[in-house]
C-alpha cells in the first residue's frame, strides 16, 4: 500500500520541465506588465542577433579602407557616414557588437562565479574565514574600479584578452558582497540545519543550499554591472588598452574620431549613441529582472 501511494505521489509530483516551464510562464507575465522592461530586453536580444549575423548585416568590410569616401556624412550609402579612413561607420558598429557581448559575456562568466564562492564561503563559515576574504574585498572596493582596471591593463599589456581580465579582477568584490549577505540568512534557516542534522557535509550544503538561493540575486547584479563593464571596457578600449587597431571596438573609435568632433561630428558620436543605448538596456534589464526575481524590489 505504502509503495501505491508512494508512485502515485511521483505522478503527481511535476518533473523538472514542468516546473521550469511554469517558471518561465510566471517571467513572462511579470515581464509583460513591465512594457519598458519588455523594450530592454527586446533590444538585448536584437544585439545579441547583430552579434551573430554581423557578416550578413554589415553592408560593407569594417577594415577595409576606401580613402576616396573619407569622412562622408550621414548617407543611404553610408548609414551612419565614414570615418578618416574611409571606413563605413555603421559597419564597424555592427562588427564592433560581436566585441561588446562578448566582453560582457566573458567578464560575467569570470566574475559570477568567482564573487558567488567566495561570497559564499565567507558567509557559511563565517568567523576568520570570513574576516580574511572580506578584508581582501575591502582592499580591491577600495581602489576605483576603473583606476584600478586600467592599472592591471597597463601592467598585463594591451589587448581585448588583457582588458577582460583586467576588469575581471576589478568586477567580483560587489558579488561577493551580495552573495555573503545571502549565505549569511541562508545558512540559519531550517531545511540547512536539517541538512546539518542528517549529516550533510559543508561542501554539500554549500552546493546545493546556499548557493541556489544565492543565485538569483548574483543573475540580478550581474546584469545591473554590465553597463559599468561596457563603459569600463569603452573607456581601457579609448584610452588604447582595450581592443586594438584595426578592430572596431566602441571606445577605440571614439578616440580615434575624437579630433574630428567639431568638423565630423558622426566619427565620434554614432560609437557614443551605440554605448548609450546598449548600456541603458543592460540597466532596464536588470531592473526590471530584479523585480521579477525578487517580488521584494517590486514596484507598488
Amino acid at each position: 500500500m505504502t509503495d501505491v501511494l508512494h508512485s502515485e505521489s511521483e505522478v503527481k509530483r511535476p518533473g523538472f520541465s514542468a516546473r521550469v516551464a511554469a517558471s518561465l510562464a510566471r517571467a513572462g507575465r511579470k515581464l509583460a506588465d513591465e512594457p519598458l522592461g519588455l523594450v530592454g530586453f527586446l533590444i538585448l536580444a536584437a544585439l545579441c542577433i547583430v552579434a551573430i549575423i554581423a557578416p550578413a548585416l554589415a553592408p560593407y568590410d569594417p577594415n577595409v579602407q576606401m580613402l576616396g569616401d573619407a569622412l562622408q556624412p550621414p548617407s543611404l550609402a553610408h548609414l551612419a557616414g565614414t570615418d578618416e579612413f574611409g571606413r563605413d561607420i555603421f559597419s564597424r558598429l555592427v562588427y564592433g557588437t560581436r566585441i561588446t557581448i562578448q566582453t560582457v559575456l566573458s567578464i560575467s562568466v569570470i566574475v559570477g562565479p568567482v564573487g558567488l564562492l567566495i561570497g559564499i564561503v565567507a558567509g557559511f563559515f563565517g568567523g576568520r574565514t570570513d574576516a580574511i576574504l572580506m578584508r581582501a574585498t575591502d582592499i580591491v572596493l577600495s581602489f576605483p574600479s576603473l583606476i584600478l582596471a586600467l592599472a592591471f591593463a597597463a601592467a598585463l599589456g594591451a589587448g581585448l584578452n588583457t582588458a577582460i581580465i583586467a576588469i575581471s579582477l576589478t568586477a567580483w568584490p560587489p558579488i561577493a558582497r551580495l552573495a555573503r549577505a545571502e549565505a549569511l540568512v541562508v545558512r540559519n534557516t531550517d531545511y540547512v540545519a536539517a541538512a546539518h542534522l542528517y549529516g550533510a557535509s559543508s561542501l554539500r550544503i554549500l552546493l546545493l543550499y546556499i548557493a541556489p538561493m544565492c543565485v538569483p540575486s548574483v543573475i540580478v547584479r550581474l546584469t545591473l554591472n554590465m553597463a559599468g563593464i561596457i563603459l569600463t571596457a569603452a573607456s581601457l578600449g579609448f584610452l588604447g588598452l582595450g581592443a586594438q587597431p584595426p578592430a572596431p571596438e566602441w571606445g577605440a573609435m571614439i578616440s580615434s574620431g575624437r579630433k574630428f568632433m567639431l568638423d565630423y561630428w558622426w566619427v565620434a558620436v554614432m560609437p557614443g549613441i551605440a554605448i548609450l543605448f546598449t548600456s541603458l538596456a543592460f540597466n532596464i534589464a536588470g531592473d526590471t529582472l530584479r523585480d521579477i526575481l525578487d517580488p521584494r524590489h517590486a514596484r507598488s
